[in-house]
C-alpha cells in the first residue's frame, strides 16, 4: 500500500506531508488525500515510489565519505 510507504518516508526524513506532496506529486494535498482513502493510478504510484527512491539515493550520495584515519 502506497500510504504506508509514504508515512514511513515522512518519518524517516522528518518531512511535512505538504512538502512531500509538492515535491513528489506537485500537489500539497496529496498525502492528505491518501490518508482519506485516495487510491492513485498506477502511473502516479510508480512516480511517487520513484521520487522516494531517488530522494534516498541522493541523500546517500550527498553524505560525506567516511575516511580512514592514518595514525
Amino acid at each position: 500500500m502506497l500510504i504506508r510507504s509514504v508515512e514511513k518516508f515522512l518519518r524517516q526524513h522528518d518531512m511535512a506531508a505538504t512538502k512531500f506532496g509538492r515535491l513528489a506529486a506537485h500537489d500539497p494535498r496529496f498525502v492528505l488525500d491518501l490518508r482519506m482513502g485516495r487510491e492513485p493510478r498506477d502511473r502516479t504510484e510508480q512516480r511517487i515510489r520513484g521520487f522516494m527512491a531517488g530522494f534516498e539515493a541522493a541523500r546517500e550520495a550527498a553524505r560525506p565519505q567516511e575516511t580512514a584515519h592514518v595514525g
